[in-house]
């Protein structure tokens, strides 16, 4: 199985994440700043980074709004998804996952790790990678479970 990246895409920093070659856990692996006057180098650090660990898949964090509605954030991530889609090797998909809260949820992490969230900032940013990738592995394992489960309908009598 390919490996999949977990992206976190902020304004300031982009975090990011790698599963391991089972495709079962995800990892943090690098912070990416964002060069507001040169956001195509962001674009073209994660497809460097796909490319070279041979990835199958890219899961971009979608912020979405509480009430579920896109909102700037949003917006911003879809462009973003876009242009990964437009530079990506052949073979290499794109998907938008709901992210709402995983920054919330990686500083807790954190703090619950004895880590000082103030001096963590980059760090922050992986591990929400790493959290939405996370989820994106299980939602797949669990897919792959039930598909299992499911009798055809050959089997059944």
């Amino acid at each position: 199985m390919k490996r999949a990246l977990g992206i976190d895409l902020g304004e300031a920093r982009v975090g990011v994440a790698i599963s391991d070659s089972l495709g079962l856990m995800a990892h943090p692996r690098e912070t990416i700043r964002v060069d507001k006057n040169r956001p195509q180098t962001t674009v073209a650090r994660v497809v460097e980074v796909a490319t070279r660990e041979d990835v199958s898949v890219v899961v971009l964090g979608l912020p979405r709004n509480m009430d579920g509605t896109d909102g700037p954030a949003a917006q911003k991530a879809r462009e973003f998804a876009d242009a990964l889609r437009a530079k990506l090797p052949a073979g290499c998909s794109v998907r938008l996952l709901d992210e709402r809260m995983t920054t919330v949820a990686a500083q807790k992490a954190l703090h619950a790790g004895g880590k000082n969230v103030k001096n963590s900032r980059a760090i922050i940013d992986q591990v929400a990678a790493q959290l939405i990738l996370q989820t994106h592995l299980d939602s797949e394992s669990l897919r792959a479970e039930l598909t299992a489960e499911t009798p055809s309908p050959q089997e059944e009598t």
